[in-house]
């Protein structure tokens, strides 16, 4: 499958710049180096404070490094008890391994961690390892040892062939009553986790966001799977909504036409998938969508007719959608479609 976007590692997450921790060594006892363009070196200089910037920690390419001792040293140099985001990079020595004892970690500690706020769990690009290929596990204990987590971040998800459970992502229905943004990006996003998502009660959610993607890659959640959360019953507070990168875009653009939820969000997004006019027929003949500020197609399938009728049926909403995304695409020819982040 062929992949349209890079996933690559954010500058800022949780309103804050993203800043590398150095391995032990690099720098003399109190000091530390802000990243580097390539995310891994910079020129010395003395730590953030612990509140000014989310805190990314990466142990893969470092000699004699695992991610116990670097959490070890992230836990003694750093005040974590201010820490307000974090990042868990590459956390494998030599071959890629499940995300179990970096969650086991941050679980044992976290009541060290009471003020973290946002947490990426697999910050991790695709020159280091395919989305498809991170091994993830059970991330339900994590919300669980975390009541005030605002954001959480999980890359990763399906993985090609028929991994063990224990490296899957897997999710628990939970209540989280501080949670206010959740985004999976998965090349490939399970079935079960996308109906234990819908089965949470997570009252403060505001964002949520689901990249699908392929069956290639365990991506075998159905329309069916997201009724729960089209219905908009189980999350009040919710006004951004992400069904993306789907090889069955069209079907979810048409269970969304008619979905209660659209009526409370501000902004949705069915951009990265394979929407066609097919899609767009169902979106224009469903409920009005102009209430909204901002409607994102990008990476689509779209006529360009189709696309102008949509932009001016949704007007005043921005809709966010380059013309010529489907130039090449030949409407007989459905295997033509990929999705934007597959492998």
């Amino acid at each position: 499958m062929s992949r349209a976007t890079d996933i690559e590692h954010p500058e800022t997450f949780h309103g804050l710049p993203v800043y590398l921790l150095p391995a032990p060594g690099e720098t003399e006892p109190g000091g530390a180096a802000p990243a580097g363009e390539d995310g891994r070196t910079a020129p010395a200089g003395s730590l953030p404070a612990a509140d000014a910037v989310a805190w990314r920690l990466d142990s893969a390419w470092q000699d004699d490094l695992d991610f116990p001792a670097l959490w070890r040293h992230f836990l003694a140099t750093v005040d974590t008890s201010r820490v307000r985001a974090l990042l868990i990079g590459p956390w494998w020595e030599d071959e890629y391994t499940p995300l179990t004892p970096v969650v086991e970690l941050l679980v044992a500690d976290a009541a060290r961690l009471p003020s973290l706020r946002g947490l990426f769990l697999a910050d991790v690009e695709s020159e280091e390892c395919e989305v498809s290929w991170l091994r993830l596990c059970d991330i339900t204990p994590v919300l669980e040892a975390c009541p005030r987590l605002e954001e959480l971040v999980v890359r990763g998800g399906g993985t090609p062939g028929e991994p063990r459970d224990e490296e899957t992502l897997r999710l628990r229905p939970v209540r989280h009553t501080s949670l206010k943004s959740l985004r999976f990006e998965s090349g490939g996003l399970p079935g079960h986790v996308v109906r234990a998502v819908a089965a949470c009660e997570l009252p403060a959610l505001r964002s949520l966001e689901l990249w699908l993607g392929s069956d290639w890659y365990g991506g075998d959640a159905t329309v069916e799977d997201l009724a729960p959360l089209l219905s908009g019953g189980g999350l009040p507070a919710l006004r951004h909504l992400g069904l993306q990168n789907s090889v069955v875009q069209d079907e979810i653009a048409a269970a969304v036409a008619s979905a209660p939820v659209v009526a409370q969000l501000d902004s949705l997004s069915l951009a990265m998938g394979t929407l066609s006019d097919t899609g767009g027929e169902a979106l224009l003949a469903g409920q009005p969508l102009s209430h909204l500020s901002r409607l994102d197609l990008r990476h689509h399938y779209l006529g360009e007719e189709m696309l102008r009728r949509i932009v001016s049926a949704c007007a005043p909403a921005v809709v966010d959608a380059e013309p010529g995304d489907a130039s090449d695409f030949d409407p007989d020819e459905d295997d033509e479609r990929y999705v934007a982040v597959g492998e």
